[in-house]
């Protein structure tokens, strides 16, 4: 069992609205590792970071991310940071995986760039850009599409990967 499609990208992108969007399109369940964690751990992302730092998040993240690809097939979201993983990557491998972009003034829109975000609270647009100069090739390596979201609807993104993944609706 695999998922149907792998959605990956940066926060605020969109992966939890255009996944519930492509899931209802193809008659699919959704489903999303952040939310696996919270549900399993009863307590926020960001309070994980704070309590135990971001290498103690990755691995929970990691376990979260495997249980997913290995027993889920509907639409699957990634946390932001999931591809940092090697072995997530490797995983990843031979999935379909679609990397929803943005530049950095659209994130600003979307999210603010709160402080709610555990990686973003000093300097935000400094910290997404660096975050994203670290992150883009690793979405890259990964997907099989690219969907950029900059001035689009989310109905019309996932129209996007629908297309480019020749996916056809239930």
């Amino acid at each position: 069992m695999t998922p149907l499609i792998v959605l990956v990208g940066p926060m605020g992108v969109g992966k939890s609205t255009v996944g519930q969007l492509l899931a209802e399109r193809l008659g699919a369940g959704y489903r999303d590792t952040d939310d696996d964690i919270v549900a399993a751990q009863h307590r926020t992302i960001a309070e994980i970071f704070v309590e135990e730092g971001e290498a103690a998040f990755r691995a929970i993240e990691k376990q979260a991310v495997r249980e997913a690809l290995a027993g889920y097939d509907g639409v699957l979201a990634l946390g932001g940071g999931a591809v940092l993983d090697q072995d997530t990557r490797e995983l990843l491998a031979g999935q379909r995986v679609v990397y929803l972009s943005m530049d950095v003034e659209e994130a600003v829109k979307r999210t603010g760039l709160n402080a709610a975000r555990p990686l973003l609270a000093i300097n935000p647009r400094k910290q997404w850009r660096e975050l994203m100069e670290a992150r883009r090739h690793l979405y890259e390596e990964v997907a099989t599409a690219v969907v950029a979201t900059d001035g689009r609807t989310p109905e019309e993104v996932t129209q996007a990967a629908l297309d480019a993944l020749e996916l056809k609706e239930a």
